[in-house]
C-alpha cells in the first residue's frame, strides 16, 4: 500500500513539512526506517534520532522536541501533529488494516448447548463449547479452542480468542477483547480454618466486565465470593495477571504484566499499576493513583497520587530514600570515624 505524504497529512489531519510528494510504503522505528518509510517521534529522548533518520518522513510535535529544522535528516520531510505517538498509531492502522473478522456461523466441530442465544453475525470456531443459556450477543467472535459456560453473556462485537475459559455467569459488555489462555470466573481463593483444617467456602458469586475491557493472554480474574468481580469500563490489562474475588476496578485503568491484586480491593478510575505490583486485600487506592513497578501496597492510597517500594512510599519520599540508602556504606564509615573522634574527645577530658 502506497501513499503521498500529502495524502497521509489529509488522513492523519497533520501538517506537511517537507516534500509532499514523497511517496510512503510502509512505517518502521526512527533509528531503524530508510527510505520510503514513516515514522514517529514521539519521546524526547530519542530527539537526536531526528538528525540521523533515513526515513523519509517522520511524524512529530510542532516544537521538534528542540531539535532546529536545519539539524533535521537530510530529506527527512516531517509531519507535525500536536499528539505524534496517536497519529502514528492511526498511520500503522493505514499500513497494517485489522484483519477481516471471521465469517458469521458455527463450526460443525463446536458444541453448543441447550437455550443458547446466538445473535447476528455470530463466529464460533472448531472445538468451541457453548453451555446452556450463554448469550453471544450481535458480532461476538468465539475463537477455536474457548469455552463459555451456561448462564454468561458475551457482549456485541466482543472478540474471545482462542482457548479462553469464561466460567458460568459472567458477563462481559460490549467490544471486549480477551486473549489466548485467560481464564474468568475461577474459584477465589478462599478457606476457613476448621480444626486444624482449611474448608473451601462456596464461591457463588460471579465477574461483571465493562464495555471495551481488553485482558491480555493467561490471566486469572477470579469470580466474587458472593456479588461480583467488577473490571471497569475501558480498562486495559496486560499478560499475566492475577486478579481476585471481589475486587473492584474502576474505569480505564492500566494494569502491566504480573500484577496481583488481593480479595476484596478496590481501585478508583485512570489509576496505573506498572509491572509486578502487589496489592493485598481490603484496600482502596482512589482515582488517578499511579504505582511504579515492583510496588508493594499495603494501605489504602488517596486519589492522585504516586507511589514506589515495598512497602511503598509516596514517589518523592521514597525517592530521596533510595539515593540515601546508596551512599549508605560511606554515611556508615563517616559515622564510625566519628564516633571514634568523640569517644578521643571524651578520653581526653577525663
Amino acid at each position: 500500500m502506497t501513499f503521498t505524504l500529502a495524502q497521509l497529512a489529509e488522513r492523519l489531519g497533520a501538517r506537511v513539512d517537507g516534500d509532499g510528494s514523497v511517496a510512503i510504503t510502509g512505517v518502521a522505528p526512527i533509528e531503524n526506517a530508510g527510505p520510503g518509510q514513516l515514522s514517529f517521534l514521539a519521546n524526547p529522548k530519542y530527539a537526536d534520532h531526528l538528525r540521523t533518520t533515513g526515513a523519509a518522513a517522520v511524524i512529530v510535535a510542532p516544537d521538534l522536541f528542540g531539535v532546529p529544522r536545519a539539524e533535521v535528516a537530510r530529506g527527512a520531510a516531517l509531519l507535525i501533529h500536536d499528539n505524534p505517538y496517536f497519529t502514528f498509531l492511526q498511520a500503522l492502522t493505514l499500513f497494517h488494516p485489522p484483519p477481516p473478522s471471521p465469517p458469521p456461523g458455527v463450526d460443525q466441530s463446536a458444541r453448543i448447548g441447550h437455550r443458547v442465544r446466538l445473535g447476528d453475525r455470530v463466529h464460533v470456531g472448531p472445538m468451541c463449547v457453548i453451555d446452556d443459556e450463554a448469550e453471544l450477543r450481535d458480532g461476538a467472535v468465539i475463537l477455536a479452542g474457548s469455552f463459555v459456560g451456561a448462564r454468561s453473556v458475551i457482549g456485541a462485537d466482543s472478540m474471545i480468542g482462542p482457548h479462553v475459559t469464561i466460567l458460568p455467569g459472567c458477563t462481559l459488555g460490549a467490544r471486549v477483547r480477551i486473549h489466548p489462555g485467560t481464564v474468568i470466573g475461577s474459584d477465589g481463593f478462599g478457606y476457613a480454618p476448621v480444626n486444624g483444617k482449611h474448608e473451601k467456602i462456596p464461591q457463588v458469586g460471579g465477574v461483571t466486565i465493562g464495555d471495551d475491557v481488553e485482558i491480555g493472554a493467561c490471566c486469572a480474574i477470579d469470580r466474587a465470593t458472593m456479588g461480583q468481580t467488577v473490571i471497569g469500563r475501558g480498562t486495559k490489562i496486560d499478560n499475566l495477571v492475577q486478579i481476585a474475588h471481589n475486587v473492584q476496578i474502576g474505569e480505564d485503568c492500566i494494569i502491566v504484566s504480573q500484577v496481583g491484586i488481593s480479595g476484596s480491593t478496590k481501585l478508583g478510575n485512570h489509576v496505573t499499576l506498572a509491572g509486578q505490583v502487589g496489592l493485598i486485600g481490603h484496600i482502596e487506592l482512589g482515582d488517578n493513583v499511579i504505582v511504579a513497578a515492583q510496588s508493594g501496597i499495603v494501605k489504602d492510597l488517596p486519589p492522585n497520587t504516586i507511589w514506589l517500594g515495598s512497602p511503598a512510599g509516596e514517589m518523592a519520599h521514597q525517592k530521596r530514600v533510595i539515593a540515601a540508602t546508596h551512599s549508605l556504606p560511606e554515611t556508615l564509615k563517616r559515622l564510625r570515624e566519628l564516633e571514634k573522634r568523640v569517644a578521643e574527645l571524651e578520653a581526653r577530658q577525663k
